[in-house]
């Protein structure tokens, strides 16, 4: 069974993938992840997969249009944006208005990438102009380039800044809540393994799913 989903899950998604196959011998879970619109395109394209998991509702209505989708999509979880800087935060950052300030290297995620979309909510919603020094294809690369101290911050999710623990450090900032993304999954039309693409999207929104989710800090649909 081949599952596409957006970066930001690749944790979560992938703990419930090995648990996925001990409830289900002989099935074998494969991922693709990646920026949501891009992985929208491989299914319209003909990408053989079974499941989308997408990060904001605009990416899946990619499929969803195309008439690639099997059913309704449904929201499973929503996530919200934090700043990620260097451990320590050497550069002081506490606000999404400190990331305008001259010298500063800010990376985004491309803006047809939902972080990226969502970042620029944020900032119309401050009303604030920022010119980063790069657009990343999905969250995971933003997060990279502050990884490697190539960035001195990026917006990212909050699930990304835990995810990486101790090599990044997080700053919340308010105008997060006027961006928070949904992320809808749906079993898609032409899936090779239909019946094992319902059981996994079960587990995705049952509690058990939920919970693995919510610990890695996905918020409640």
């Amino acid at each position: 069974m081949t599952v596409f989903a957006a970066a930001s899950l690749k944790e979560s998604f992938t703990t419930l993938g090995k648990q996925f196959e001990e409830e289900h011998p002989g099935t074998k879970v494969t991922f693709s992840f990646g920026g949501s619109d891009s992985l929208a395109s491989s299914i319209t394209g003909g990408a053989p997969a079974d499941v989308f998991a997408s990060a904001s509702p605009r990416t899946m209505a990619i499929v969803t249009d195309a008439g690639d989708a099997s059913g309704t999509p449904a929201t499973f979880v929503r996530n919200q944006l934090e700043i990620a800087t260097p451990p320590g935060n050497p550069d002081r950052v506490s606000s999404l208005e400190d990331l305008t300030e001259p010298g500063l290297k800010v990376v985004l995620c491309d803006e047809e990438v939902p972080c990226g979309a969502a970042a620029r909510k944020a900032l119309e919603a401050s009303d604030l102009k920022l010119t980063p020094v790069s657009y990343e294809q999905d969250v995971k690369a933003a997060l990279t380039k502050v990884e490697l101290k190539e960035a001195d911050a990026a917006v990212v999710y909050k699930t990304d800044v835990k995810a990486a623990a101790d090599k990044v450090e997080g700053v919340d900032f308010p105008e997060s809540s006027e961006a928070i993304n949904d992320y809808p999954i749906v079993e898609l039309k032409e899936a090779p393994n239909a019946e094992a693409a319902k059981a996994f999207i079960e587990l995705v929104r049952s509690a058990e799913g939920q919970k693995v989710l919510t610990e890695a800090g996905f918020l409640k649909p």
